[in-house]
Formats: structure tokens, sequence, C-alpha cells
């Protein structure tokens, strides 16, 4: 008999999260489009740290505290929120805008997960512009795993699914897969890999987004290791893992 291998499970929507065991896994936030591609960005782009917070006013208050060193930023269904400056596009963030700086994010769905799983052993973020650090990192941990979707105001969405299929897909032989929503998960990331951008146009956010003419977003959103960092939150925020 081998060692019995850490769970690999995938939770579609934050409606679902009490469903898992969050105390005793590794949870990974997939908010594809576009929080955790932009959290990612801007950490491999030089930033210091990104503090994620769940309202606009305490995006607003926390950025004031820290003065001219941090960007306050954040989108309400996909535009940039009243009262910040920046949105969630992460080409809003240029090494030579960002570098050294704290972005205060608020973003309508990854925040809020971010919150509820709090107690995990640990807490990454993800998304195909950091694919390969967040499957080396969860090979290396070899402990259980939660790839948690962001999902659309709880309702289940393609992007954040085709991401955790496409871990699962990666990494499945090191870990017990016993989730249908991860054999689902991956099953529509390999019907779906060789043409996911047109895949992604029958996608209820794609459409939400592109009606605001960020194609460009998305490609970048939906396209490998451009930014392969690994944010890991602690204390309040996320930092790039040394």
């Amino acid at each position: 008999m081998g060692e019995q291998k850490p769970g690999l499970e995938v939770c579609l929507s934050p409606a679902l999260l009490h469903l898992y065991d969050v105390k005793n896994s590794i949870v990974v936030i997939i908010d594809v489009l576009r929080a955790t591609s932009t959290i990612c960005t801007v950490l491999y782009n030089g930033a210091s740290r990104v503090i994620p917070v769940a309202t606009v006013p305490e995006c607003v208050s926390i950025g004031a505290q820290l003065g001219e060193n941090a960007i306050t930023a954040g989108e309400r269904d996909g535009k940039i929120a009243e009262g910040l400056l920046h949105g969630n596009s992460p080409f809003e963030y240029p090494r030579e805008f960002i570098q050294d700086k704290t972005l205060v994010l608020t973003t309508t769905n990854g925040t809020k997960l971010l919150h509820m799983a709090k107690d995990a052993i640990a807490i990454i973020t993800g998304s195909f512009p950091n694919i390969s650090a967040v499957c080396d990192y969860l090979v290396a941990q070899g402990k259980p795993v939660i790839l948690g979707c962001a999902a659309w105001k709880d309702r289940v969405n393609m992007e954040d699914t085709l991401f955790a299929g496409a871990v699962v897909n990666r990494i499945k032989d090191h870990f017990t897969v016993d989730c249908d929503s991860a054999v689902a998960a991956e099953a529509l990331y390999i019907t779906s890999k060789d043409n996911i951008h047109e895949v992604m146009k029958q996608a209820s956010h794609y459409k939400r987004l592109a009606k605001f003419g960020l194609e460009k977003d998305i490609r970048y959103c939906l396209t490998p290791d451009g930014a392969n960092v690994l944010p890991i939150y602690r204390n309040g925020e996320l930092v790039a893992a040394e």
C-alpha cells in the first residue's frame, strides 16, 4: 500500500464553501476575470503587497491611511468603483507605476471568497497567468487542496471552472480526486483547452466585459504564465511567496 495522497477538490461557488473542510486544506482563490489575474500581475510587476478589502469605503480609508504609496482600486460589476481611481485591469499596473507600492483592492466576488476562507491552512490566489506557480506550490506542499471558484454572485461561472479544471489536469497524479466538481471541471477544461477563447465567448462574464471593450484583458487572463508568481495571503495582505 502506497501512502494515502491528499485530497483535491473543487468548490464551484462561494455558496458551497461550507460543505468543504476549509480548516484542514490549502484554499486557492480563483477569480480569473479579473481579480486574481490582476493580483499576480501586480506582484509580478514589483508591488510590495495587495490588501484585499470587502468594501469601497474600506478601500478609500486604508488608502488614505497609507498615503501616497497606496493605489486604491476596484470594480463593481466590471467597472471601476465610484470613489476609486483605478480598476481591475492587469494592464493598469505596469512595473513603472506599481513597483514598491501597495495596491488596496476591492472586487465583486474574489474578495468575499478570500475572507470566507480565512481559517484555511494557507490561502493563495490562482489564475492562468500564474498557473505554473500555483501547481508547483500545491504539489510541493502535499496537503489537501480546495480550488475555490469566486464565481459570479454565487452563480457558477465558466472561466473559474476552466481554471480549476486546468489545475486538476496538471496535478491530479499527486492527489486523490474524489470530487465530482473536480472531475467535471477537468472534463470542461479538456474539451475547451485548444480553443479556450472561443469557448469563453459563450460565458456570461465574457459578454459582460466584452461590452466594456475588454477583450484584451480577457485574452491575457486566459493565457498561461504571463505573471508567474505565487500570491500568498498573510495577516490580511497578499505578498509574492519567496
